[in-house]
């Protein structure tokens, strides 16, 4: 039985060389503690879910496009007193990208997206480091910045809140725990104005600015509202990622769209 042609550790061989790919995506996620309630693997779970569901609508609408495993691993340098959260330094991330997008480029795939599911992972300089260096055109996304959170969520949170919440209650709910366990998500603030007001910036100690890891409320989450919102984002993801799998990558620009 032959696996979704759209997810490459689901597709054999014989499968993969009778396609020409048009984009690979790889989904980054990290592995780290979220509340009380939620596994470790909250971020990478997402990636998988969210590419899955949008490389299928974008296969159905004759995209030729491929998912990559997920790396599960994510910039924890905020939160290595807490065990277990497993951290990969951004020279790390840069080393693994290069090697993924020059393996893609030498076997003739165009385009590499990067559908990134944690905050502290930042692809932006390592493109701008690595673009001229590869012959694959490269871009990011930061999924959870898809859509205005607040018009789907109550309390969105920024860690283990409702949003996250409801979409691993959506996607893996046998791995989340009853909301009476959950810590409430309160956040500590910065003693400095210009760190609360985000015109200047510090990486957070994160046992200095949660109890419970969680920042965000999770108590208002449901699996309801996390189909929905995990349908609205594979939707937008998808149609990026067919208008790319048309596009010319030396061409992407005009006086008006």
């Amino acid at each position: 039985m032959s696996g979704r042609p759209y997810i490459l550790a689901e597709t054999t061989w014989d499968t993969v060389r009778q396609i020409r790919y048009q984009v690979a995506v790889l989904p980054w996620g990290a592995t780290e503690a979220h509340n009380y309630h939620l596994p470790y693997a909250t971020d990478t779970i997402q990636c998988d879910h969210l590419a899955a569901l949008a490389a299928e609508r974008a296969w159905g609408a004759g995209a030729k496009v491929t998912v990559l495993p997920t790396v599960p691993y994510g910039v924890q340098t905020g939160q290595l007193d807490i065990p277990l959260c497993v951290n990969m330094n951004p020279s790390t991330q840069m080393a693994v990208l290069g090697d993924v997008a020059e393996s893609l480029a030498g076997q003739g795939v165009p385009k590499l997206v990067i559908l990134n599911g944690h905050g502290g992972n930042d692809f932006r300089q390592m493109i701008r480091e690595l673009q001229p260096e590869v012959d694959i055109f490269l871009c990011a996304i930061n999924w959870y910045r898809i859509l205005d959170n607040d018009a789907w969520f109550e309390e969105p949170g920024d860690h283990a809140g409702e949003m996250e919440t409801s979409l691993m209650m959506h996607f893996a709910q046998d791995l989340v725990s009853p909301l009476a366990a959950a810590g409430d998500g309160s956040e500590w603030h910065s003693r400095i104005a210009a760190f609360r007001e985000g015109w200047a910036w510090t990486p957070r100690p994160w046992t200095q600015v949660s109890a419970d890891t969680g920042i965000g409320n999770p108590q208002h989450a449901s699996a309801v509202k996390g189909e929905r919102f995990a349908g609205a984002l594979s939707e937008r993801i998808a149609s990026f990622l067919i208008d790319l799998a048309a596009a010319d990558p030396s061409n992407l620009y005009a006086e008006s769209p």
